[in-house]
């Protein structure tokens, strides 16, 4: 009931989100994305009882029907969509979230350095452009855009857009970082600012002078 479920998710989530996407019969018949998320769901299903060869064996398959790698170990949520398609590699400890977006290319990979937990984790509505290259045992917060052939080797913030090799976050939730902002009509004129001081300096001077007036005073 769940797989039924999970695959109905897929299905609306590409009526809604592909605007080439005519109905739902054209998608499950001719959208490569589409059988490679339904052959990982039963493939993970394998997975999940041990049955590891099947599981492997049914995953092969469908690399090799829609050019989409997708190891049964991952873990996959709601709602994917895998654009296109062709090249896409997910990993076996990858774990996408619901409503994620993946364009052809793209690969959810390791490094070779770690053991256990090797590759990424996405959260919601992540998405990630074509040729990207997220490798690693790292969170992708939610919300989070990849560029197009960006290489991505540690932690991406919620709402962040990472670009770039290595990437790097040039916008947080659409605005660039407040580092980087610099607001040219507002900013402080230099020679105003050096004025203030100094006439801050002059009133404290006055003052030591009216104090040390008085003190003179009060000794005669």
């Amino acid at each position: 009931m769940s797989f039924i479920k999970d695959f109905k998710h897929d299905i609306d989530s590409i009526k809604a989100r592909d605007p080439a996407a005519k109905n739902a019969l054209e998608i499950i018949l001719t959208y490569s994305g589409v059988h490679a998320v339904l052959i990982y769901r039963l493939s993970h299903a394998l997975y999940k009882r041990k049955m590891l060869v099947s599981a492997r064996i049914v995953s092969q398959i469908g690399r090799l029907l829609t050019g989409i790698e997708i190891h049964p170990g991952a873990k996959i949520g709601k709602g994917l969509l895998i654009d296109h398609g062709s090249g896409v590699v997910i990993g076996e400890t990858a774990e996408i979230g619901d409503y994620c977006l993946l364009y052809q290319g793209c690969t959810l990979g390791g490094t070779g350095k770690d053991t256990g937990k090797r590759h990424p984790t996405l959260g919601n509505g992540v998405m990630v452009g074509c040729g990207a290259k997220v490798l690693g045992p790292f969170k992708v917060g939610d919300g989070a855009k990849i560029a197009a052939n960006a290489v991505v080797l540690s932690e991406v913030p919620p709402g962040a857009t990472a670009v770039g090799v290595p990437a790097k976050v040039v916008r947080m939730h659409g605005r660039k970082p407040a580092a980087e902002e610099v607001d040219q009509i507002h900013i402080p004129d230099p020679v105003e600012q050096e004025l203030c001081m100094y006439k801050k300096r002059l009133k404290a001077l006055e003052k030591e002078v009216e104090t040390l007036k008085a003190q003179i005073k009060d000794n005669r």
